[in-house]
């Protein structure tokens, strides 16, 4: 009985997400490893000689990781003595601004690049900054980018050492400082390290933040990928820029797991049992400090790009929001940034539905597997997260256009990238919600006769429902925000919202300008929103990254 309940069911689901993966994911791959190798008709090492000796792509590669190690360091310089003051001390409104931290990063990246052009770019509320500021301006995007990635991982690993440790080692003569030291970092460094990588995964695949702020003076791995292919036409070279790419964050990402396996699991209750109020004039001014330092990092470009949005010759005005709706410059190839968002909303809603099908059967399949295939499955699926977006809308432009998947020009296409890349939320939503089902209540439901998919419509679906939902609002607003993929795969009739902003701030003007501000609001709006909502209906202690 046990089996015919679970393991059926389960087995028969994950044909959806493994077609959808072999299709999707791993054909475009391997169409990227074979550009590479074959690109004139037999065996050819001449992009992969010119990619290794060439001075420049040297150079791009060394800026693409020199970039993430310094924005990395310095993410973790502004957010650990924050997580410090989290783990440590219990004070009013904490989750509301620990949400608000938190913004920041499900936020698209062509939103933060807006948003830090709003505030410091050459029209910004701060003045133009120069051109060798350039850099400073990436870092700190990176680091409002990721400052809640080390906040929430370290916050929930300092407040599970609990204040026992360092209470022995006051008793046996041990001072602040050694206590810091000897014990509690010792113990934080798994978190540490799990959080640094993670962040430096980010900042080593990042695409919009770079093209945006970056100009031609800057160039990643990832931005060549989109100009070599884009601009020069170059798909071999590309395609071994994509193959380096895909090797270091496949690496990057193994380092990640591995190091996320040592983290100790902690219940949601244990940040309330080892938190306490701030003492004494020193504590309460660390909780102030940090309160306004979240304030300020986190709410000035975003208020930067609303002020901007709204400010029109010396005045408050909706003229750029009322502008969306008409086609300003009368050409028959512009969309019109609400066309762009009526685009936005159909990918979203077909991403929607399809991530929930596949994220769905592949967190029935995981659950039903035993032994060694579950451990299997539960990472492939989690494959396409560790591949950047670029990469994989360049591998579907370059494979999908023969028969019978000739998708290159269909509008298809664009939800069928977003889904490759909301569908793991989906199964981490998803999963803890069908791991929590007691196996006696299938039980009880198939001795009463109830056949597998009964059991499935009465048992299992009005417990998962609220993680579906979750699962649902996370598609949606991942296929809004994204950019990468979606600027090689989306045909100039179907630009979304984050295409038509890329567009806006690439063209001279104030309308332009003005109108990208506008639309970045809106979107701003939206995900902050999406965000929230997920907050409010995920279950405590999966707050996790």
């Amino acid at each position: 009985m046990k089996k015919g309940v679970i393991l059926s069911p389960g087995v028969l689901a994950g044909v959806i997400p493994l077609v959808f993966l072999s299709l999707f994911y791993f054909y475009p791959l391997a169409g990227i490893f074979f550009k590479s190798f074959f690109s004139q008709g037999g065996l050819s090492l001449s992009s992969s000689g010119y990619v290794v000796q060439s001075k420049r792509m040297a150079g791009i590669v060394w800026f693409t990781l020199w970039q993430a190690g310094v924005s990395t360091a310095l993410t973790l310089v502004i957010a650990l003595p924050c997580a410090y003051v989290m783990a440590t001390f219990h004070f009013r409104w904490k989750k509301v601004f620990m949400t608000l931290a938190t913004i920041p990063f499900v936020l698209p990246t062509i939103v933060v690049a807006a948003a830090f052009q709003a505030l410091a770019g050459e029209k910004g509320i701060l003045g133009n900054m120069a051109p060798d500021q350039c850099l400073v301006m990436i870092f700190v995007a990176h680091m409002f980018y990721n400052f809640s990635v080390v906040l929430r991982i370290t916050v929930g690993f300092w407040s599970a050492i609990g204040p026992q440790m360092k209470e022995a080692g006051a008793m046996l003569g041990a001072r602040p400082v050694q206590i810091f030291f000897k014990i509690t970092l010792p113990l934080l460094k798994p978190a540490i390290f799990a959080a640094s990588f993670l962040v430096f995964i980010f900042c080593f695949s990042s695409f919009g933040v770079i093209l945006i702020l970056g100009g031609p003076g800057f160039s990643t791995i990832e931005v060549e990928i989109y100009r070599q292919a884009a601009h020069l036409f170059n798909l071999p070279v590309a395609a071994m820029l994509s193959l380096l790419q895909i090797v270091i964050t496949f690496a990057l990402m193994w380092i990640y797991t591995s190091l996320q396996k040592r983290l100790v699991q902690f219940s949601p209750e244990t940040e309330t049992l080892s938190a306490r109020p701030p003492w004494g004039l020193m504590e309460k001014s660390m909780v102030a400090g940090c309160v306004g330092f979240i304030i300020c990092f986190c709410l000035c470009p975003m208020l930067a790009l609303v002020i901007k949005s709204l400010w029109y010759e010396g005045s408050l005005s909706f003229i750029f929001y009322r502008s969306l709706f008409y086609n300003v410059s009368g050409s028959i190839f512009y969309v019109p940034p609400v066309r762009a968002m009526g685009n936005s909303l159909m990918f979203a809603t077909a991403t929607l539905a399809m991530a929930l099908a596949v994220g769905g059967c592949a967190a029935m399949v995981i659950h039903g597997a035993r032994g060694r295939f579950a451990r299997f499955l539960d990472p492939l699926f989690m494959l396409p997260l560790s591949t950047s977006a670029v990469t994989l809308g360049f591998g579907m432009i370059i494979t999908l256009d023969t028969p019978p998947l000739n998708l290159r020009t269909s509008p298809f296409l664009v939800p069928v990238v977003h889904t490759l890349v909301a569908f793991p939320f989906v199964v981490r939503s998803v999963l803890p919600a069908l791991r929590s089902i007691p196996h006696a209540l299938r039980e009880a439901a198939g001795m009463l006769g109830a056949s597998p998919g009964k059991v499935w419509v009465h048992v299992d679906l009005p417990i998962i429902a609220r993680a579906l939902t979750v699962g649902a609002v996370f598609a949606f607003t991942v296929s809004l925000g994204e950019f990468g993929a979606t600027l090689f795969t989306a045909r100039p009739e179907y630009a979304t919202i984050p295409v038509a902003i890329y567009r806006f701030l690439g063209q001279p003007g104030a309308t332009n300008y003005g109108q990208a501000m506008a639309v970045s609001s809106l979107l701003m709006l939206v995900t902050a929103t999406g965000f929230m909502v997920i907050e409010k209906l995920r279950p405590r202690g999966h707050e996790g990254f």
